[in-house]
């Protein structure tokens, strides 16, 4: 095709949000630039001369002597080996004349085997004569004389030692998974010195030595992992076989080209470990069931009402000022509170007879602080919940009393708001959250602002969030107040009482045609009452405006109100996802605070009386929060060279500048991907106010992917056609397979891309994706004429370096390789998300996403696997399944199949990391195993969704934090590997860290080398020139798992639309997976592994 062929005019084009972004999206916005488009042990414990012991999660004992392992396993002969299974309580014994299983759980005689205390249960013993040590104290296996055992010290080094040193020094728990012991040398001797030989001791004397996780490449090898203070395991004697995390193997520092001063948000809390916190549980029920059908939950405001009347009732046994309560069944109390059962008669309403309710109170557990304070200390090996729990619930209750509360954050009532405009308001508060760090307990609170609807009176908040609503023409209007109040709590403001309601609907008549049945006092007939009149009657009421409908109510009998005599109650908060386009920038530009403003703000909510920290609660519970932000040493990493195309076509290496961005000013990508079969579809060309100018454009494009080294021939095709078919599914699909038969015909082959130029953004983006991704097969780029018309240097060399993402081309390389790994060993890393539907949604499946990287040394190519899941599970279910299946292509690429694979996990808090050790890989340890793969593996899990942030200390100091601090001291956990990288440059707002928490490592990677690796990383993300604030496999995941939600709301859209009349939609979550796995059709197998995604 000849240049200047296309069709012209217009003005318009295709602007961008966040192309950088983890959503997706039009082209600019973080991360992104302004380009783009829319889019253990080998098997338990080895000892002896001939005993190999059974594997220690599953199979039970430790052996010692010349066993079988039938025999270590089952029990044997003194001489022989163990009796006693570990998982049912079993002892260890060791030696000749080692004890039946009787005897090694409960001792026996010096010449046989003394047991140790073993958490009450049992014990080790060793040799002749052995005094067990005591496990419960320090842990630790001591027993027998030097000939015969040389008692090691469980908790100063995790291990099992025994014996002479012609028996065996005692090998390292920690390392190596097993317990050496008897003649057959240690344990670790025997699997080899692969990393690190001993438990490395951590730096500043506080925290226990961290295990190395360094062994065989054996799934067996997960055996329980000690990742708890002095070395001890974070295992039950019921659950043996649970692992837990790794622990922090130094402090690192040894990279760090300079370290500024930093203030951290988090507010260290003071308390007495001699305190006690009582926990109570309550149980509250109506004294006499209602006479209507059973009785229905009690809400969370009238449980705190009966709550309150019982304490204020008598202060002197319940002080309402030493308790805390949840809302729901929990009340925890600085002093003993009486306990039984009490009746408290509440009124809800004025014209409502008071109401009796049980209160039933009893002591279920005294929370001991000091149990607290030996888990920061290092003395106490598992996080005390519970008491973390009913501190938090006390440190809540002020602001739980005074402010707004939603989820974990806290909004003020009427004091710092600004109005958005159409009844909606800005709110600004604060989130947060008790952690257990390093430097001790600390409370992290951040700034946080949040949109409510206004608390005005009905009538005001539809004038004002309807466009052009006025009452004398309601029945236009009356779906979008129908859809606008449904839900919403409204407070009435005809009775002194101020009772409270959730509106249901709309009553089907007017106000004036309304009439009920009210019963005879006298036990007359009952008779019909006009509304109107009841009103007039009841409450001396005029209603004004009668031919609206009256609000109906969700009630177990028939409750009408007129709109007038309801306003909307407070604090109730309108998802950001309905705000308009103007809303949503306001609200983003009240939340993007520049740095010192959040610091000052943040410091102001601390100090304020009426804030979160007010009142006399937690002093009263032996708790004091300091008003100073936690002070802290952070690092800055050097950035990494860089590789990139220069202008003759060869790769040169270059440095970044202060903020780690680059320009592609005479610069191009690593490997461009020639371009010969691509075509371009004008969803714009009929639009009156931009059509894309496709002269000027397309031409532009050309010569800019040139530049870039992306050799782009003219498009075989240029296709006008109209936005219309966005509602159309059939036609839409019928379109892209035209267009794909029309390429055929062309060039005998397949389209490498289709251009899609769209003159708005458009819900049926969602369709034009599902269809062209997983029906026909087709790479598609899309952009908005607005900004194409603009042709801007920078938008368009963004658009090319999304376009060579896709089809496989490399754009920037790391000029010395990613660190640490060298290039003989071939390492895949692997990134894992799953998206969750809306909060107000009920059924619609989760969907899980795995990526993982296809290329290496480079390693910055990646494909895709993505699954619908049961609603809102988190564990990802075919976990090992999909790894399993980008490995096989991996293999199927390079001829070899990835000795060490990183997984970087998203989305999960702390209390599910058990389920990713535990459940996710052990299901990918499972599926490696089917095939006889046995990679070494490091599991790290990436969050963003935390309130831990940084700023500069230094005074005069402006801006965030510099790309490449990093902070892993007194923020982080006690004990376990976890950082903080700020990884990005942070133009808008308050930078956010991204805090990476090691859960899994078979590499032994320090502090600085796994940092550095990350750092480096997050430079290679394909779509943008700068690096990005997340680890890119786990950014990939974000997106791929975010497409597959785009695919299964066109799937829904498209049944809907098909059939309007469907049935019940009560289905559950289940079947809703299901049905979805079964239409939804995975990606075509065109696309499955390339990066369609970026």
């Amino acid at each position: 095709m000849e240049r200047g062929g296309y069709r012209g005019g217009g003005r318009g084009g295709h602007g961008g949000r966040n192309s950088g972004g983890r959503r997706g999206g039009y082209g600019g916005g973080r991360d992104g630039g302004r380009g783009g488009g829319y889019d253990g042990g080998r098997g338990g414990s080895e000892s002896g001369r001939g005993g190999v012991g059974g594997v220690w999660a599953t199979r039970g004992g430790h052996s010692s002597g010349g066993g079988t392992p039938g025999q270590s396993v089952v029990g044997g002969n003194p001489g022989q080996s163990v009796g006693g299974v570990w998982a049912t309580r079993g002892g260890h014994s060791s030696g000749g004349g080692g004890g039946t299983p009787a005897q090694s759980v409960v001792g026996g005689t010096p010449g046989q085997s003394v047991g140790g205390v073993w958490a009450t249960r049992g014990g080790h013993s060793s040799g002749g004569g052995g005094a067990g040590g005591v496990w419960a104290t320090r842990g630790g296996h001591s027993g027998g004389t030097p000939a015969q055992s040389a008692g090691g010290v469980w908790a100063t080094r995790g291990g099992h030692s025994g014996g002479t040193p012609a028996q065996s020094a005692g090998g390292v728990w920690a390392t190596r998974g097993g317990h050496g012991g008897g003649g057959g040398g240690s344990q670790s001797e025997r699997q080899g010195e692969r990393g690190r030989d001993q438990v490395s001791e951590t730096k500043g004397g506080k925290g226990p030595s961290r295990p190395g996780n360094v062994g065989s490449n054996s799934n067996d090898d997960l055996v329980p992992s000690p990742s708890m203070p002095k070395g001890l395991a974070s295992i039950s004697l019921d659950n043996v076989n649970r692992i837990s995390p790794v622990q922090r193997p130094d402090t690192g520092g040894q990279l760090a080209v300079r370290t500024p001063r930093l203030l951290v948000n988090h507010f260290p809390v003071n308390f007495s470990p001699k305190s006690i916190i009582r926990h109570y549980d309550v149980d509250i029920k109506q004294e006499v069931p209602p006479k209507h059908g059973r009785s229905g939950k009690i809400s969370k405001s009238i449980l705190t009402m009966i709550r309150d009347k019982l304490f204020t009732d008598d202060p002197s046994r319940f002080p309402l000022a030493k308790t805390a309560y949840d809302g729901e069944k929990n009340i925890f109390s600085a002093v003993p509170l009486p306990t039984g059962t009490f009746t408290v008669e509440v009124s809800e309403a004025e014209d409502m007879n008071p109401r009796s309710y049980l209160f039933t109170i009893k002591l279920v557990n005294e929370l001991q602080l000091r149990k607290l304070k030996d888990y920061l200390d290092g003395t106490l090996c598992s996080v005390p919940r519970d008491i973390l729990q009913g501190m938090d619930v006390v440190v809540k209750e002020h602001p739980a009393r005074t402010m707004i509360s939603v989820g974990r954050g806290f909004h003020y009532v009427r004091a710092h708001q600004d109005y958005l405009g159409h009844g909606i308001i800005a709110s600004k508060g604060c989130q947060q959250s008790l952690k257990p760090t390093s430097q001790g307990l600390v409370l992290c609170l951040d700034y946080s602002v949040l949109s409510f609807r206004q608390p005005v009176s009905v009538i005001e908040f539809l004038t004002e969030h309807i466009s052009g609503f006025k009452l004398n023409n309601f029945r236009r209007f009356r779906r979008d107040v129908e859809i606008a109040l449904r839900g919403l709590k409204v407070r009435v403001t005809h009775r002194v009482t101020k009772q409270k309601y959730v509106i249901a609907g709309l009553t089907r008549d007017d106000t004036r045609n309304i009439t009920f049945s009210q019963e005879d006092p006298d036990g007359n007939a009952s008779q019909n009452v006009r509304l109107v009149e009841y009103f007039r009657q009841k409450y001396g009421r005029d209603i004004v405006n009668q031919d609206i409908p009256c609000l109906e109510m969700k009630s177990k009998m028939r409750n009408y109100v007129p709109m007038e005599y309801c306003v909307l109650v407070e604090g109730q908060v309108f998802p950001k996802d309905d705000l308009k386009k103007e809303e949503a920038q306001m609200l983003k530009d009240i939340s993007l605070v520049k740095p010192k403003d959040r610091q000052k703000t943040i410091c102001s909510m601390v100090r304020d009386v009426d804030g979160p920290f007010g009142g006399e609660i937690i002093r009263n519970f032996g708790m004091e929060v300091s008003m100073d932000m936690t002070p802290v040493e952070g690092r800055v990493i050097r950035p990494p060279e860089l590789k990139v195309g220069a202008p003759n076509g060869s790769v040169m290496k270059i440095h970044v500048d202060e903020r780690c961005q680059w320009n592609l000013v005479r610069k191009g990508v690593v490997e461009g991907k020639p371009i010969d079969r691509w075509a371009v579809l004008d969803f714009s060309s009929d639009d009156r106010y931009c059509p894309l100018n496709a002269n000027n454009f397309i031409p532009k494009l050309i010569d800019r992917c040139l530049k870039l080294g992306i050799r782009m021939e003219e498009p075989l095709f240029y296709n006008p056609t109209s936005m219309r078919l966005f509602s159309n599914v059939d036609k839409l699909r019928e379109l892209l397979e035209t267009v794909n038969d029309q390429a055929y015909k062309i060039c005998k082959g397949r389209l490498q891309f289709l251009l899609c130029v769209m003159s708005k953004k458009d819900p049926g983006y969602k369709y034009l994706k599902w269809i062209s991704e997983t029906k026909v097969g087709i790479v598609t780029q899309c952009c908005l004429s607005l900004s194409a018309n603009k042709v801007n240097d920078q938008y368009l060399a963004n658009l090319g370096l999304k376009i060579n993402a896709k089809l496989g081309g490399s754009n920037a390389e790391l000029g010395d390789r990613l660190p640490y790994f060298g290039d003989q060993n071939h390492v895949m890393f692997i990134g894992a998300d799953v998206n969750h539907p809306a909060a107000r949604n009920i059924t619609s499946p989760s969907i899980a996403a795995v990526v993982g990287t296809t290329n290496w040394p480079a390693a910055n190519r990646y494909a895709a696997r993505v699954r619908p899941q049961v609603h809102r599970r988190e564990n990802i279910v075919n976990f090992g399944d999909m790894c399993l299946e980008l490995v096989e292509f991996y293999s199927r690429l390079n001829k070899v199949k990835p000795e060490k694979i990183v997984i970087f996990r998203d989305g999960v808090s702390e209390g599910q990391f058990d389920m990713v050790l535990n459940d996710e890989l052990m299901d990918i340890k499972t599926a490696f195993r089917s095939i006889n793969y046995t990679p070494t593996i490091t599991l790290i899990v990436a969050q963003k969704r935390h309130h831990t942030r940084l700023f500069l200390a230094d005074r005069g100091a402006i801006g965030n934090v510099s790309p490449g601090t990093v902070v892993d001291t007194k923020i982080v956990h006690p004990f376990e590997y976890d950082f903080y990288i700020c990884s990005h440059f942070g133009s808008l707002g308050t930078s956010k860290p991204t805090h990476y928490h090691v859960l899994w490592d078979e590499h032994g990677l320090g502090s600085d080398q796994l940092q550095k690796l990350i750092y480096d990383m997050c430079f290679t993300f394909a779509r943008c020139t700068k690096p990005v604030s997340l680890v890119p496999p786990v950014y990939y995941a974000d997106l791929v798992a975010y497409r597959g939600r785009l695919y299964y709301e066109a799937v829904e859209g498209q049944s809907s639309s098909s059939s309007s009349s469907s049935s019940s939609k009560t289905s559950s979550s289940l079947s809703v997976a299901a049905s979805f796995e079964e239409r939804f059709c995975m990606l075509h197998a065109d696309l499955e592994n390339i990066m369609y995604f970026v």
